[in-house]
């Protein structure tokens, strides 16, 4: 498959060696060879990794039909937009995204398609105010994309209430590197926090089979995976919609460890209500589930998790927390919202001290954002935004402080890495991530010896040498397994 882009929040990704195809090219290109035409479509994708997997399915939709991935807009038949919508942020990213795009369609003429979040949530508006979109898909709907652009008559909106789910079945297109792979094993969610609109624009929870998921990973390997990013809404919640008794997390986790070729597993969003006991002792005992949680708290103070409906309380976070430090190496990373309606002074010192004690390897702030459709939005005391910015800087400052004490204690300690290839900073390093390092948000290991022969998707064992305030540097030890990405 020759290299071609896509773009990903803004950022091209190369996809000709990095990006693999779960359809083949003699398949995927068979439409298009047989009609002597060859149709070209350009994405833009904005969000988080599980809107990523959307389009990912969308591209293996759209493959099937006989497009081909281009890195220019101008150079494509379809321009696709997918969009986010959970914060005003990331509205007005999308909102400029679709406009840049429109331009663009001004003088080339090809088709605009809007998908994703943005359009689930404002549909009725956007048809009224972008007459130049000329589909808006839902994320209920994203898998029809190849038949709605093929149909002369398929209507402009296409927006329902989301009930699909994207099992191994699904034809989807690799944008990560050939190494490392989202995993999505649930989509929508059940709970009702009081600041969040994910429900109303992924509907209600929906676990997929173990055996769906056993079965994609399978693949996977096969074409050369080796890491696996675990998603959902809701990750600890994982099968109780099924109501069967039996699918679980870690059920599911006792499955995916027993496939040869796959290294690591790491848990991504996870709801800290339900985080089992047995969860904790899988993460502590097997080696292929990375010692790496990603566990969304939004606040300690009993107060206002009652406030948000978080199913929580400060006493249950820190018997938690305890409980996953005691794991020797785990990473721990989280994310607060500072500012939600309610929020008082006393309130933020004690989720400030509580950072503070915990010392979070990793650790993101949101500015309460005031979303239409939540209750949140219609409660009283409601907190200026000059205070919101305050507290950010505030907790933000204290992490920096804690992130900095957290890498200084990796100097001298051994591990392993996936390597990533040059670095994107300068080409004398080689970039690689180890089991605390999730793709895309948690910095990088640079190699700066022992690097000859070191290819990437290699799993290198390393000693680090020196830190910096989210990045270490180390040198390599040994070449532990030799990247399958040139046997695909």
């Amino acid at each position: 498959m020759e290299a071609r882009t896509w773009s990903q929040g803004g950022r091209f990704v190369e996809t000709g060696e990095l990006v693999m195809a779960l359809i083949r090219p003699e398949q995927v290109f068979k439409k298009s060879r047989e009609a002597g035409t060859e149709k070209k479509v350009h994405f833009v994708s904005l969000g988080c990794p599980k809107n990523l997997v959307d389009g990912e399915v969308m591209l293996g939709t759209l493959s099937k039909e006989g497009y081909r991935v281009v890195g220019s807009p101008e150079d494509s038949d379809v321009i696709v937009v997918n969009t986010c919508s959970f914060v005003d942020e990331a509205k007005e990213e999308s909102i400029e995204s679709i406009l840049e795009m429109a331009s663009v369609k001004a003088d080339g003429g090809q088709k605009l398609v809007v998908s994703g979040c943005l359009s689930q949530r404002y549909s009725d508006q956007l048809t009224e105010e972008m007459p130049e979109v000329d589909l808006f898909i839902g994320t209920g709907e994203y898998q029809r994309i190849g038949e709605l652009l093929e149909s002369e008559e398929a209507p402009r909106v296409a927006v329902g209430r989301p009930y699909y789910v994207a099992d191994h079945d699904a034809p989807r297109v690799l944008s990560t590197p050939g190494y490392t792979s989202y995993v999505r094993i649930a989509e929508g969610c059940s709970q009702r926090c009081t600041f969040c609109i994910i429900p109303r624009l992924r509907g209600k929870a929906r676990s997929r089979a173990i055996a769906s998921v056993v079965e994609e990973v399978r693949e996977l390997v096969n074409a050369g995976v080796v890491e696996f990013n675990l998603i959902a809404q809701d990750l600890t919640h994982y099968g109780d919609d099924l109501k069967d008794g039996q699918t679980n997390l870690a059920a599911l986790l006792r499955e995916l460890v027993k496939i040869e070729g796959a290294h690591w597993f790491r848990l991504m969003y996870c709801y800290p209500h339900n985080f089992t006991d047995e969860l904790v002792d899988l993460i502590r005992t097997e080696d292929k589930v990375c010692s790496y949680v990603d566990i969304p708290l939004q606040h300690v103070d009993d107060r206002m998790l009652a406030r948000m409906q978080r199913r929580t309380t400060e006493e249950i976070t820190r018997d938690l927390m305890k409980n996953l430090r005691s794991i020797p190496g785990m990473v721990l990373r989280t994310t607060f919202i500072v500012g939600h309606p309610g929020e008082t002074d006393e309130s933020f010192e004690k989720l400030y001290q509580f950072v503070k004690e915990v010392k979070f390897d990793r650790m993101g702030v949101f500015r309460y954002s005031q979303e239409e459709q939540t209750k949140s939005a219609r409660m009283e005391e409601q907190v200026p935004e000059d205070v919101k910015e305050e507290r950010y800087h505030r907790l933000m400052t204290l992490q920096q402080e804690i992130s900095r004490e957290r890498m200084e204690a990796l100097h001298g300690q051994e591990f392993e890495v996936v390597v990533e290839g040059l670095s994107d900073e300068t080409d004398l390093l080689i970039q690689s991530r180890h089991y605390g390092q999730a793709p895309d948000i948690d910095g990088y290991t640079y190699l700066n010896e022992g690097v000859e022969g070191v290819e990437k998707g290699d799993i290198c064992r390393v000693e680090v040498v020196d830190t910096g305030d989210y990045d270490v540097v180390a040198r390599v030890l040994e070449r532990v397994r030799p990247s399958r990405l040139a046997q695909g």
